[in-house]
């Protein structure tokens, strides 16, 4: 068996203790939590009413409003931080290396929040309302996709 080698050259997080990784650091060595009160949504009628949310992210600041609206929050958060990453790293992409480099994104469930306010819009209003980017902003493989798109990465 032949072992690969991976070098990490560059870091980027969006995290409950912070949106980049000096603040997400600072977090950890402060021995802070990240864990809440639930803001997203109303938690009142349900047992749990905590979680680890991100906080204070602005996605337009990073992508631009065209952008932004048409990412669902996974895909901001993945595309934020593969940009810090790839600033960390020094690594410039251009046409001589854009073949050679690509885009690997685990996901568990991808665009969940997109999928749920597209069946709220098709209960509520009908399928006039449902946005025509619901499939490609909900799908998992849309994060790595994305991040591929903004970065010009084809490898």
């Amino acid at each position: 068996m032949s072992r690969v080698r991976v070098v990490v050259t560059g870091v980027g997080c969006i995290s409950p203790l912070g949106n980049n990784v000096d603040t997400t650091w600072q977090g950890i060595l402060a021995g802070k939590s990240g864990v809440g009160r639930i803001t997203h949504f109303d938690p009142t009628s349900f047992k749990t009413r905590f979680a680890a949310e991100v906080k204070g992210f602005d996605a337009e600041s990073h992508l631009g409003r065209r952008d932004a609206r048409r990412m669902d929050r996974f895909t901001q958060f993945a595309v934020v931080a593969v940009g810090e990453a790839l600033s960390d790293s020094g690594l410039e992409i251009d046409d001589g290396n854009r073949g050679r480099v690509g885009v690997i994104l685990g996901t568990g469930i991808g665009g969940l929040g997109t999928l749920l306010k597209g069946a709220e819009a098709l209960a509520e209003r009908g399928p006039h309302w449902v946005s025509p980017f619901l499939i490609p902003m909900m799908l998992p493989d849309t994060g790595a996709g994305q991040v591929a798109i903004h970065f010009g990465l084809r490898g």
